[in-house]
This record gives structure tokens, C-alpha cells and sequence, in this order.
């Protein structure tokens, strides 16, 4: 299946709305702050002229999946927690749950590595998942990530304070 990554600048709120209101209860658990935000149309409007204010200033970048023969939007692969001081940042990611599974989230998330490798010259890139999200742990270990471990109770989901599974990609791997 064909994808393009866009810019947020290329997409419209109602399309973001239309693609978290879809995949509510599929996201709520990896992205509880988003879904919360995204309630109604106008906290999805607020969200996205953040996330597109964050865009203009680089502190946060989105790339949204749109699948080529239907352009619809069907996935999200942003880079946030940009850290200058030590070149880090962190890869959050979903797919549309009618689209789960068939490598479309995995290679946009390839190529955004790149981007952040490349054009933002980071060092160092995370990502976060849920224990049970085994998913989206394929997918960090499918590009090159390695788990550095568990972090305790250290993200506020829907249920409250929850673990994650932590991984890293040093630039210096990712290049070999």
C-alpha cells in the first residue's frame, strides 16, 4: 500500500479530528493527552494551531499518512521533547486501526528517523510504549531501537500513572 508523509501545514483540522474521533478508543491508551484534547472539534482545532504554531518555531513536527489512492489521512508520526542541549528527541506514533499491520506506520517511522538524523542533526532518538503495546514495540525494534529498559510509573495515561518501555537510537547505529 502506498503512503506520503504530510506536513501539518498540508492537512486541515477537520481531517485531523476526523482521523483521532475514528481511532478514539484504538489511540486512547499511547496518545490519552491527544484524545483527551480532541474531545470535540474546537479542542482539535486548538491542538492542531499548537502543534502547527510548535511546527513554525521547530520544537514539534508532525507527519501525517495519508494513503495515495483515497488521500485519506489515516496515521500520525510526530517528533516532540526536542532537547537542543543534548540533541534528543522523542518518536510518537499510531496508525489507523484499519490500516494496523501492514508495515505502513513502521516505514513512515523509518523515514522520519531519517529526518531527524539528518535535518535536526539529533543524536540520540526515543520512543516510549506501553508494555502490553507489542505493536509498537516491533516497530522500534524493526528500526534499529533497543530497548534501555522499563521506566516506573513514568506517564500519565487514562488509567492514571502508568510504566513504559523505554527505546533508544543513537545516530552513530542508525549510520552503520
Amino acid at each position: 500500500m502506498n503512503y506520503q508523509l504530510e506536513s501539518i501545514f498540508n492537512i486541515s483540522f477537520e481531517e485531523f479530528f476526523h482521523l483521532i474521533d475514528s481511532n478514539r478508543e484504538y489511540i486512547k491508551k499511547g496518545f490519552s493527552g491527544t484524545v483527551k484534547r480532541c474531545e470535540n472539534i474546537i479542542g482539535a482545532e486548538d491542538l492542531f494551531n499548537e502543534w502547527s504554531f510548535e511546527e513554525k518555531e521547530k520544537r514539534h513536527f508532525c507527519f501525517f499518512i495519508k494513503e495515495e489512492s483515497s488521500n485519506e489521512l489515516i496515521g500520525l508520526v510526530n517528533v516532540k521533547s526536542i532537547d537542543l542541549n543534548v540533541n534528543k528527541c522523542e518518536i510518537g506514533y499510531f496508525i489507523s486501526q484499519r490500516f494496523a499491520g501492514k508495515g505502513i506506520i513502521s516505514k513512515a517511522t523509518s523515514d522520519v528517523i531519517k529526518f531527524c538524523f539528518g535535518d535536526l542533526e539529533m543524536n540520540k532518538i526515543f520512543i516510549r510504549s506501553a508494555p502490553e503495546n507489542i505493536g509498537s514495540q516491533k516497530i522500534a525494534l524493526k528500526n534499529g531501537f533497543t530497548q534501555e529498559g522499563i521506566l516506573r510509573q513514568e506517564y500519565k495515561g487514562s488509567l492514571g500513572m502508568e510504566d513504559i518501555v523505554y527505546f533508544g537510537l543513537l545516530k552513530s547505529e542508525f549510520i552503520k
